[in-house]
């Protein structure tokens, strides 16, 4: 009895598809977050009669459909929906947001190159602009410590006003990361992302140049999780994985009876 296997390859989808769900809701108040979803495939299928071969008549008439059983469900891969999310005002200088495409680059401590959408930037002990975890902003931008203002501009340009002096002066410019497919960078946690086969190399531009985004000074970007669609998920999961289980009940049911034949 082939049900008992294709009903529990169903609940082990399902069970992914919870996973999935559960980490965009858990995740619905992280800055820049990105949700998620799985996708799924059916298995192979076992030929037992082969669509177009003879029906064995002396007219020549073939099987028109054939019998093809399935084996069942697999999780086909888990995609990233990158669309962009609400900017939140929060009144910090240092904090950025992304208006359309594009990653701010940082420096990871392995010395790789990460990319991450949280602009909830600070200053070092050496004034240099990093991330929450300690990341330094590439290419580095440091505020002089008499520095009284900071000012960045939609197209990433850093400028600070010292103390006596009435001209703001330039510190930096800001570059922004584009990849051809953004759904293939790989998370590693913390909201940094690295570069794969699958996302492509990085593209560098200053915001505002053609297919980059502008910089929003204090604000952040908001998970752009929806929690009425992910709870509505969430039933609809909750209820395939009931009736992939009320399956194998079944197909449990109809073993018993076979067994107590006499």
């Amino acid at each position: 009895m082939r049900t008992l296997s294709i009903a529990g390859t169903g609940m082990l989808a399902q069970q992914t598809n919870v996973d999935v769900i559960s980490n965009n809701i858990a995740n619905m108040n992280t800055t820049g977050f990105k949700r998620q979803r799985a996708a799924f495939q059916d298995l192979l299928y076992q030929q037992e009669t082969r669509a177009g071969t003879s029906a064995g008549g002396a007219d020549g008439a073939k099987v028109p459909t054939g019998i093809q059983i399935g084996a069942g469900v697999k999780t086909g891969g888990v995609y990233r929906i990158t669309e962009q999310g609400a900017p939140n005002q929060t009144g910090n200088r240092y904090d950025l947001a992304i208006q359309g495409r594009g990653y701010f680059q940082v420096t990871l401590p392995s010395g790789e190159a990460g990319y991450t959408r949280d602009g909830a930037f600070q200053l070092s002990d050496q004034g240099e602009l990093v991330t929450a975890d300690g990341y330094p902003v590439q290419p580095g931008i440091t505020v002089p410590p008499d520095a009284v203002d900071v000012a960045i501009s939609k197209t990433g340009e850093v400028q600070v006003k010292l103390a006596g002096q009435t001209e703001m002066q330039t510190v930096g410019q800001l570059q922004l990361a584009s990849f051809v497919n953004e759904a293939g960078l790989e998370a590693q946690g913390g909201n940094v992302f690295t570069e794969t086969d699958a996302s492509g190399t990085a593209n560098l531009a200053a915001p505002g140049q053609p297919g980059f985004g502008l910089t929003m000074q204090g604000f952040v970007e908001a998970s752009n999780v929806n929690p009425v669609s992910e709870i509505t998920s969430l039933i609809t999961a909750q209820r395939a994985y009931e009736m992939n289980s009320r399956v194998v009940k079944t197909a449990d049911e109809m073993l018993a009876t076979s067994s107590q034949l006499r």
